[in-house]
């Protein structure tokens, strides 16, 4: 009996400790929710903007040590916010003496420095980083902390601690991107460049990274400067020759860029040519000289290789570029470029390159010789050929396409160009048969369905097809703004197609008189008043249906307008001056009279561009044109340097201002003979 009475006893006393301990937890919990509550409160207050509120919350939130990991950081930066720096330096000092955590002992360092106190939090945060000199996991957590901060030299100075500590160039990318915040260009690439050498695999990606950061000329000109350098101490290193090259593409400099690409033919004997790789650059650029310079060197060096007969197609293909951009073009020279293809495709009948060779033969044929037939002939055997490549067999379908509306047959063509779209979807070529489609449209004045290609090849992945699609919308755009009817454009977009096929004097002549008529109904007594109409003049057959169908639908909605009879249509001449279209006359007629050889009236033209319209899209086409021609034409070096320059002030923007800074420098003679030495 004594026994039960004791284990009763016992088993009430647990009881009661169990009730106890459970009503505390019980109500700790419910304290900590009603905690949780109140941070969230505070939060939102800041969130408001009620910084005092917020404070106000914090201040008594901050009396438990447990709320202090939910609220340490947001109660930090309001204070800094509020500009309270003597009550967040007293906090942030508590915490320390409770919990020498580095990352309070930083906190402080940006107090001193939020609050204006540079030479004191200078001297502190200094003092920090050298406390943890042996502690290369240490420094890197403070360098982060500091960048995401914005302390960037700090964060420098702690990561280069922890590179010395660690051994090496460690931290490269890291300290690259810090020396970027800190606007430190030379540092960051410098830090590319040691990155770049360690992993040679990720050049493109420090490629891509420096178009983005380099973005001014004189940044890509001392990268040039310093990997010129770096290519003179390390003879053997493929990643600073290759990266030389590449600086001088990005500068358009293609003879520099051959240079540097012979050179590295020459030291790293490589089974592809990297030297053939930027003949084909320099001809898609234009800078046909270049390219003859590289192909040249590729068909001599790399005899009997792969490389060989792209290089030899290469060359015949620069010159047919140079024969061609020699206005006006000479016949002989034609007949020539086409023998050298013939000889070409009878050398090597069977290779891939030889029916590069029967396609470019055939446009000479085609829209130098006046000899379409032939071309058709020749190109539709290439369509048929099953050996030849589907790429080349839709170049081919698409350039048909083009003679077909050379000859006036724009339902051929069409039917060309859809046919590729079909086969080729969402690959350049594809886009560029959809671009001839809405051209087609264009030319035809159908407006509306081209803008519906249009709008498509404005997310093509080609940057030229976007480019010239978003070119031709916004002439669509524009020059319908103000003339709904698109009268103005539609007769400009009927030179444009006399143009394209090939019809010049036509279109010049249309151009020099540039007037566009357009159908308007007005009464018969205002025709008469502005001398467009005459009592003796006979309505069409045509008018005369249509006015009998307007007086029946008269009739029949019981209008009680004017009667239709006392109307007429008459044909209007429109004020281009209005219309806005003045200018891409100007352009168009400039550019032909560049072709027929006669620059001074070019010149005066693209003049007129830019006193008529120097606000317009064309003012900067216009400009760097005249520097062209006095450049390449009118043999008048120092005249296009001064054009050039000029250029360079007025318009440092535009898609030719890297050509332009490239001519210019040509021009003053910075590169030479000399494995592409960049004069300083």
């Amino acid at each position: 009996m004594h026994t039960t009475n004791d284990n009763y006893k016992n088993l009430k006393y647990y009881i009661i400790i169990l009730y106890t301990f459970t009503l505390c937890v019980l109500l700790s919990t419910k304290a900590f929710g009603q905690d949780i509550q109140e941070v969230q409160i505070a939060n939102e207050y800041i969130l408001k903007g009620e910084k005092e509120k917020a404070i106000a919350l914090y201040e008594q939130l901050v009396k438990k040590p447990e709320n202090i990991p939910l609220i340490h950081n947001n109660y930090l930066n309001v204070l800094l916010d509020a500009a309270r720096f003597t009550q967040a330096e007293e906090y942030v000092e508590k915490l320390i003496k409770r919990d020498s955590k580095l990352s309070y002992k930083m906190d402080l360092g940006i107090i001193y420095t939020r609050s204006g106190d540079i030479s004191k939090a200078d001297k502190y945060l200094k003092a920090l980083i050298k406390a943890q000199a042996d502690d290369a996991y240490k420094l890197k957590t403070m360098a982060d902390y500091l960048a995401a901060r914005n302390h960037a030299e700090y964060a420098i100075l702690a990561l280069l601690q922890a590179r010395a500590v660690a051994g090496g160039n460690v931290y490269t990318l890291e300290l690259a991107n810090l020396y970027r915040m800190a606007g430190k260009r030379e540092q960051m690439v410098q830090e590319y460049l040691n990155y770049v050498t360690q992993t040679p695999a990720n050049i493109n990606y420090v490629k891509n990274l420096m178009q983005i950061l380099l973005s001014k000329p004189e940044e890509l000109e001392a990268l040039e400067r310093l990997l010129y350098d770096k290519v003179q101490q390390n003879q053997n290193s493929e990643v600073f020759a290759d990266l030389l090259i590449w600086v001088n593409l990005q500068q358009k400099n293609f003879y520099g860029a051959f240079v540097q690409a012979r050179a590295y033919d020459k030291r790293f004997k490589k089974e592809q040519s990297k030297t053939l790789e930027i003949a084909q650059i320099a001809l898609n650029n234009q800078d046909y000289e270049n390219a003859d310079k590289a192909y040249g060197f590729v068909a001599k060096e790399y005899a009997r290789t792969a490389n060989e007969l792209p290089a030899r197609l290469g060359l015949i293909q620069a010159r047919e570029a140079k024969v061609k951009r020699a206005y006006p073009v000479n016949r002989d020279s034609v007949k020539y470029l086409i023998g050298q293809y013939q000889g070409f495709k009878e050398n090597y009948p069977d290779h891939p390159n030889a029916y590069e060779a029967q396609l470019s033969q055939a446009l000479l044929y085609a829209y130098y010789l006046d000899q379409k037939d032939s071309a058709i002939n020749s190109l539709q055997k290439l369509i048929s050929n099953n050996k030849v490549a589907p790429n080349l067999k839709s170049k081919a379908k698409i350039e048909l396409g083009d003679i077909y509306l050379l000859k006036e047959e724009p339902w051929e063509a069409t039917l060309l160009y859809s046919q590729v779209e079909k086969a080729q979807r969402e690959t350049p070529i594809g886009y560029e048969a959809k671009l001839r489609n809405a051209k087609l449209s264009y030319f035809k004045g159908d407006f509306l369905l081209a803008q519906e290609h249009l709008d498509i090849l404005k997310q093509a992945t080609s940057r030229e097809i976007a480019n010239d699609a978003i070119d031709l919308s916004m002439r669509i755009k524009e020059n319908t703004a103000f003339d709904p009817e698109g009268s103005a454009l539609k007769e400009f977009a009927a030179i444009e197609l006399l143009i394209a096929q090939n019809k010049n004097e036509l279109a010049l002549n249309r151009l020099k008189n540039f007037i566009v008529v357009r159908k308007v109904k007005m009464s018969r007594k205002e025709a008469i008043r502005k001398k467009l109409w005459s009592e003796d003049k006979q309505l069409t057959e045509k008018q005369l249906q249509d006015l009998k169908q307007q007086v029946e639908r008269q009739k029949q909605n019981l209008f009680n307008d004017t009667v239709v009879s006392d109307s007429v249509w008459v044909d209007e001449i429109v004020n281009t001056e209005r219309l806005g279209i003045k200018d891409d006359v100007y352009w168009l007629e400039a550019n032909l009279r560049l072709k027929k050889g006669e620059f001074e009236t070019a010149l005066a033209l693209l003049e007129k561009i830019l006193k008529e319209f120097a606000d317009d899209v064309l003012a900067d086409d216009a400009f760097f044109l005249q520097g062209e021609i006095q450049e390449r034409y009118l043999k008048n070096p120092d005249k296009a340097m001064e054009i050039y320059r000029e250029f360079l002030n007025k318009f440092p923007g535009s898609v030719f201002a890297a050509e332009a800074r490239k001519r210019y420098r040509v021009l003053r003679g910075d590169f030479t003979e000399q494995e592409g030495t960049p004069k300083s």
